[in-house]
């Protein structure tokens, strides 16, 4: 698979075909580790850090906090 070096900014970039993005698990977003090796740029996937319910719960705000929704009654054997 062949691509070009394009300028993006004042940066360079690479387009890496949505075929070999496919088998290597990588989408718009996805981090990556940029390193050399014998003088050859190597990307590889980064890891996706697990989020704790620490974390998670560190985004509420009192903006984007909703009210309860109804689920309607019951209709099983649930007790409230």
């Amino acid at each position: 698979m062949e691509t070009r070096v394009q300028k993006w900014g004042n940066s360079l970039a690479v387009r890496i075909p949505r075929a070999l993005a496919s088998q290597i698990g990588l989408e718009s977003g996805s981090p990556v580790r940029l390193s050399l090796r014998n003088m050859e740029p190597v990307v590889v996937p980064s890891p996706r850090s697990r989020l704790t319910l620490d974390d998670l719960l560190a985004q509420v705000t009192e903006e984007n906090l909703h009210a309860e929704a109804d689920t309607g009654p019951a209709v099983g054997g649930e007790e409230w």
